[in-house]
């Protein structure tokens, strides 16, 4: 129990994490960008997925205008919506949740998606009834790596930083969570190898949701 008598929380990304997503956000990127005629690798775009929206196109559009880039914003929230029906949860991600509502512990839906895209991956996960709360966002001016997404996911839980463990895919949750003073997992699942993710400070790494549910007792989330 919390200093605050709150459960400890267990704050989880959604893209790459829970649901199998992180590949069709490069394809609508590419398709974006083609379109607004700025050719960029995949492994570029794969490689900035899990930054803030803003800073992704800062970092993969350097010399665009700002008009194009909210257009590439555009286009990319388009073609992704066209594409929700590909996405799925990832292999035991409804088990491992159940598992950890099992415990008594808050289940938290730290993601910096937007609302409109917040709401499909709501819907393709299906556990509404066993989550504690969500961010979005909406809900700062900048989303990870700094550490503002995390701060609001712990304060919505009503935790300190030492009663959570964060579970992500790319090496942006990771650096926020550093910022944050939150335990980081890591899992595979979004792309990312996992010395990646150990060198940005994972405390541990596992291939996916399935395999972080069978070693659980001995993960960070199991010593809460």
């Amino acid at each position: 129990m919390s200093e605050t008598g709150s459960e400890p929380a267990v704050l989880f990304d959604i893209d790459g994490t829970l649901v199998d997503s992180n590949y069709l956000h490069v394809t609508t990127w590419s398709r974006a960008f083609d379109e607004v005629g700025e050719a960029v690798d995949s492994w570029r775009i794969h490689d900035s997925i899990g930054l803030d929206g803003g800073l992704l196109l800062d970092a993969l559009l350097p010399n665009a205008t700002d008009d194009t880039k909210g257009r590439a914003k555009e286009l990319h929230t388009r073609y992704y919506e066209e594409s929700a029906s590909l996405l799925r949860p990832l292999s035991g991600t409804h088990e491992l949740l159940e598992a950890i509502a099992a415990r008594h512990l808050q289940i938290v839906l730290a993601t910096s998606a937007s609302d409109a895209e917040l709401s499909i991956l709501r819907k393709v996960l299906g556990v509404d009834d066993i989550v504690s709360a969500v961010t979005s966002a909406e809900d700062v001016d900048t989303a990870k790596p700094n550490p503002d997404i995390v701060g609001i996911a712990l304060k919505r839980a009503g935790v300190s930083a030492k009663h959570a463990v964060f579970v992500g895919d790319t090496k942006w949750d990771a650096k926020a969570c550093a910022r944050a003073g939150v335990t980081f997992v890591g899992l595979r699942t979004g792309g990312s190898p996992a010395q990646k993710l150990l060198d940005a400070g994972a405390a541990a790494v596992f291939d996916d949701p399935a395999q972080l549910l069978e070693q659980l007792d001995d993960s960070p989330i199991g010593r809460l």
